[in-house]
């Protein structure tokens, strides 16, 4: 048992980890990063890593990929998201949405951003990488598979793409 005193020490910290409020109130407005799909022509691939939820965003983040072929209206954004198993759906969600959603609270940042020439192909690519994810109805926090996983699967498939996730993106 640790000491009484570490505990009162300890004690305000994990209040604070645990008191990010509901999740459910949690902004998840866009952020304004992404480019806006009707003013751009061009293939966008953007890859985006936001603070994960409570006491885990002190030490991990949340990734995603946003893509958008040339002359499309709208982004397709890949993420893993682990309580859809919850509700019997596939824990790799791809869907029309906005790239650059705040996770929950947190802004996101952009990890990478790929726009022109050569991109369409490289997202033709990252839609056949997402096809044959392993572990798309798989999620567990430490070590994985989860929404880490994904993009570096993704990046492990398409080298082309140049992607490094950072220390923070575990699993």
């Amino acid at each position: 048992m640790p000491h009484p005193r570490l505990l009162l020490l300890l004690l305000p910290l994990w209040l604070m980890a645990c008191s990010d409020g509901d999740w459910r109130q949690a902004s998840r407005e866009p952020a304004g990063i992404a480019p806006a799909p009707d003013h751009t022509p061009e293939a966008v691939i953007q890859v985006y890593g936001a603070d994960a939820w409570g006491w885990r965003g002190w030490f991990a983040i949340h990734t995603w990929i946003a893509v958008k072929p040339s002359q499309a209206d709208q982004y397709t954004v890949f993420e893993v998201i682990g309580w859809r198993k919850r509700s019997g759906l596939p824990v790799l969600r791809v869907a029309k949405d906005y790239p650059d959603r705040f996770w929950f609270g947190a802004r996101p940042e952009v990890l990478l951003d790929k726009r022109g020439e050569g991109v369409d192909e490289l997202i033709v690519q990252i839609k056949q990488a997402a096809a044959n994810y392993p572990w798309r109805d798989q999620y567990r926090v430490f070590p994985g598979p989860n929404s880490n996983t994904f993009p570096a699967w993704v990046a492990d498939q398409v080298p082309e793409l140049e992607l490094e996730l950072p220390w923070r993106a575990i699993g």
